[in-house]
């Protein structure tokens, strides 16, 4: 019997004709807790293309975010021409070597443990390998008053890794790009007044989904008043 964590979408991952695609029905049967709970970040991609039809049935799917007052202030921009990706990608990638490179150092110095050195790991290819994922999806939005909406475009680009999960599409979380955003935004025909807040690079997955670990809700959850002694066991709040 196939475990929940293990359970195939509706179809599999691999590369699919766009005419044998049932992009209306695909992935919406898919339990929405199974999907939750399995929605790691899959951060190895393959460089098979992802139909332009399955782009617009994620970024659906975001547009059903809760936002204040119903403002929907999102927009989305998928980059799948290469060069574009090629410019992204050659900047995002020694931003993120200079950024990591201390924590793998001290994750080797102090043996960290393994599922922590597969993290970075991970993080790094998808970094090296940023070019070759066939979408970079952009999550940006409207200012209000001056300030981001942020409260607005993370529900949303969550909603946008629930359905990628429900495809069979691998997809992570990433606002790296920040680091040289402006110029990102321009590439993108973004004006000032509607920035870019993150960045999914998504393609059909060289490994699996399933459960990643997490400590128990239990050790999360208080009832009308935190608990601080109960955290300051594992880590000083102050």
């Amino acid at each position: 019997m196939t475990r929940q964590s293990e359970r195939k979408p509706d179809s599999a991952p691999e590369t699919i004709p766009d005419r044998e695609l049932d992009i209306l029905r695909l992935g919406e049967q898919f339990p929405l807790l199974e999907g939750i709970r399995t929605s790691r970040a899959i951060r190895r991609l393959r460089s098979d293309a992802v139909p332009r039809a399955l782009i617009r049935k994620v970024c659906e799917a975001g547009t059903f975010a809760p936002s204040g007052g119903n403002r929907q202030p999102w927009v989305f921009v998928a980059v799948d021409d290469a060069e574009r990706r090629a410019w992204i990608a050659d900047r995002y990638r020694p931003i993120f070597q200079k950024y990591i490179g201390p924590a793998i150092e001290r994750a080797e110095a102090e043996n960290f443990p393994d599922r922590l050195k597969r993290n970075m790991s991970a993080s790094l290819h998808l970094a090296e390998h940023l070019h070759e994922a066939p979408v970079l999806l952009f999550v940006a939005g409207w200012k209000r008053r001056g300030e981001e909406q942020f409260q607005a475009l993370f529900p949303c680009a969550q909603n946008v890794l629930l359905a990628c999960r429900a495809l069979g599409l691998g997809a992570s979380f990433t606002t790296l790009h920040r680091s040289f955003g402006r110029e990102c935004d321009a590439l993108l025909g973004l004006p000032e007044n509607i920035p870019s807040a993150v960045m999914i690079p998504i393609g059909w997955p060289l490994g699996s989904h399933g459960k990643p670990p997490r400590e128990s809700v239990d050790t999360k959850l208080y009832w009308n008043e935190f608990d601080a002694s109960s955290v300051e066991r594992k880590r000083p709040i102050k």
